[in-house]
């Protein structure tokens, strides 16, 4: 019996050698394959919790810019009534002067545009601060980031304050250069036009067309951050190591303020705001009740028209909407604005990636 067994393994050896080789190597093939599925699977985990770690860190610093932007209205309201001080234009007019007419010319320039220096301002702050915080926002992600090669942070606590600083340049000399710029535009547009001629709101959305055609004609980047490099530096000082890091932030931010992508938001921006702004002075324009004038539609922007020194105050009176202290529907739809908010995740993105991938 034994020795038929051996005569059939020996008739079948080859086959017996190549079925254990089969066998083994399968065998190993299956150890290998789980070990380097549980390597991927552990590395997607990885990659994953990374991911979600980054995401929050990312809508964590979308809702501070939301907070600075509403903590810095106060300020940016008393800034532009500070320099265009319509109150006391308006209480000279309640004495009587003998210059009524001018007063009231004076009144009309300095309303128009402190109101339309409000919404770009307004507007300004929020893509500028998007900028800004997202730029360090994506430095702190990386210096708490684990498995960071280097103990230097990207972003030491003494360059964010510096940094973050500069934005003191928008409401100070930036703001200034904005407010001479529309006053210029709305003395251009609105100057040669009549306290009594009467405007409808078509009519007065052409005007603002008008002074938005001028004003926006050169950069706006000149009034977010001081322009030449003895500001930037200027902008650094007090500090020593970290000057240059400093530096390096506002070039770079410079650099997303001069970007295609930036002036595309800042223009949907704009564009949002002047559209919030006329929505407002549409309710002043609504024909009384039952009250439409024939071959006009109730809503039509042609059916109702003000004269002029009515309008002044209605315009006057939309800065304490645009820098609300309070949410406003106003403030709220640039914030919530989609392209912002993709753009930011953009800028978020490009500077919480680590540099040797970026290469």
């Amino acid at each position: 019996m034994f020795s038929s067994v051996w005569n059939f393994v020996k008739r079948h050896k080859k086959k017996f050698i190549f079925t254990g080789a089969v066998v083994g190597g399968v065998y190993f093939l299956g150890k290998y394959a789980q070990k380097r599925l549980s390597e991927f699977q552990e590395k997607e985990a990885a990659e994953y919790l990374a991911q979600a770690r980054r995401q929050f860190h990312f809508e964590s610093n979308q809702r501070t810019c939301n907070m600075t932007v509403l903590s810095m209205l106060p300020p940016l309201k008393e800034a532009i009534v500070n320099q265009l001080n319509s109150e006391s234009l308006t209480a000279l007019l309640k004495a009587k002067p003998a210059n009524k007419l001018e007063i009231w010319e004076d009144l009309k320039i300095i309303s128009f545009t402190r109101t339309i220096v409000a919404v770009y301002s307004t507007c300004l702050l929020v893509v500028l601060l998007r900028v800004q915080l997202n730029i360090i926002g994506g430095y702190l992600y990386l210096d708490n980031s684990v498995g960071k090669n280097t103990a230097t942070p990207l972003a030491p606590p003494d360059v964010q304050q510096q940094y973050l600083s500069s934005i003191q340049h928008l409401l100070g000399d930036g703001l200034t250069a904005l407010m001479t710029a529309v006053k210029k535009a709305v003395q251009s547009s609105l100057g040669d036009v009549p306290l009594k001629q009467s405007l409808s709101l078509l009519e007065l959305e052409q005007q603002l067309s008008w002074i938005r055609a001028e004003v926006e004609a050169g950069s706006m980047s000149r009034y977010m951050l001081a322009d030449d490099e003895n500001a930037l530096a200027d902008q650094a000082c007090g500090l020593t190591e970290d000057d240059t890091v400093t530096i390096r932030l506002l070039n770079e931010t410079r650099d997303m303020l001069d970007s295609p992508d930036f002036s595309t938001v800042l223009n949907v921006s704009l564009n949002r705001g002047f559209s919030g702004l006329l929505d407002n002075l549409a309710e002043f324009f609504r024909p009384p009740p039952g009250d439409s004038a024939p071959g006009f539609a109730p809503d039509s922007l042609s059916a109702v028209s003000l004269p002029v020194a009515k309008i002044i105050p209605i315009v006057n009176g939309q800065i304490n909407y645009i820098c609300s202290e309070t949410p406003s529907h106003f403030v709220q739809d640039l914030l919530t604005n989609d392209q912002v908010k993709e753009f930011a995740a953009n800028v978020y993105e490009t500077f919480s990636t680590p540099q040797d991938l970026q290469k």
